[in-house]
């Protein structure tokens, strides 16, 4: 969104849009007038720097883009935005790389917004073997290296029911963030070859699971994502931290042989 072109009202009245509110639902949910509210989007009242940051937490708007609001409105931004190397945010760092290495001998690896790779320990590496070394030049974009035809795709067993499951969370991804970066990356990984996702899971899945074809055979992850808890900076809280489990005994066994040969 481009703050120079939106009043601070036409940017509110796009995220309560986006977040398929009326105006009627976010004012009772603020607790202000439906009045007030009205005035604030069509420019005929200016809010507060307090009133703007109740409605975007109303309204769950990332802190980047509260950022902007405030910019639009023309305060200062609140939330700052630190390189991960900043002093600033060394424990933070600290215990990202605990994570990932406490996570050993499972993979683990830490992203940004976009997807692109921060961080990964070591169990990550034998997993891309095979990948295009220009696939995996800086930034490496994760969901870009999964779903590339000379990427991982080639040897995900269960592509085009795994690429469903990313697509969508990629989706959601920009339903929160209004992210037109994300978008762009949606469109370019759904133009990819890909199988049809099969009609559904078998009847004893709980989760979708990662089915890996690598030197020593076929190993089936699960995954969790860990974000901060209540971030105030920009770079925490667009941060997040994927670590794959093996789904069954047979994977672990797998992968433990995977590791020994890299």
């Amino acid at each position: 969104m481009n703050t120079s072109a939106h009043p601070v009202g036409a940017l509110l009245r796009q995220w309560r849009q986006r977040r398929r509110l009326s105006q009627l639902d976010l004012a009772c949910d603020a607790e202000i007038s439906t009045r007030h509210l009205s005035f604030v989007e069509t420019g005929r009242a200016h809010p507060s720097r307090e009133m703007l940051l109740h409605l975007a937490e109303q309204l769950e708007i990332p802190l980047r883009e509260r950022n902007r609001l405030l910019t639009a409105a023309g305060y200062a931004p609140l939330f700052s935005q630190r390189a991960l190397d900043d002093p600033a945010l060394a424990g933070a760092r600290t215990a990202v790389e605990q994570l990932l290495k406490a996570h050993e001998p499972n993979p683990a690896l830490a992203v940004d917004r976009h997807w692109n790779l921060l961080a990964a320990n070591g169990a990550v590496a034998p997993l891309l073997s095979g990948v295009a070394p220009e696939l995996l030049a800086p930034p490496l974009n994760v969901l870009r290296v999964s779903l590339h035809p000379k990427g991982l795709a080639p040897h995900i067993v269960n592509l085009g029911q795994w690429r469903a499951h990313l697509l969508e969370r990629l989706h959601r991804d920009i339903e929160v963030s209004g992210d037109p970066e994300l978008q762009a990356l949606f469109d370019e990984l759904n133009g990819y070859p890909a199988p049809p996702p099969p009609e559904g899971l078998p009847s004893e899945a709980v989760l979708v699971p990662l089915q890996l074809r690598t030197s020593v055979g076929v190993i089936s992850f699960i995954s969790t994502i860990t974000v901060f808890g209540t971030p105030v900076d920009v770079t925490l809280a667009e941060l997040g931290l994927e670590t794959l489990f093996p789904a069954d005994p047979v994977s672990a066994e797998l992968l433990r042989k995977l590791q020994g040969k890299a």
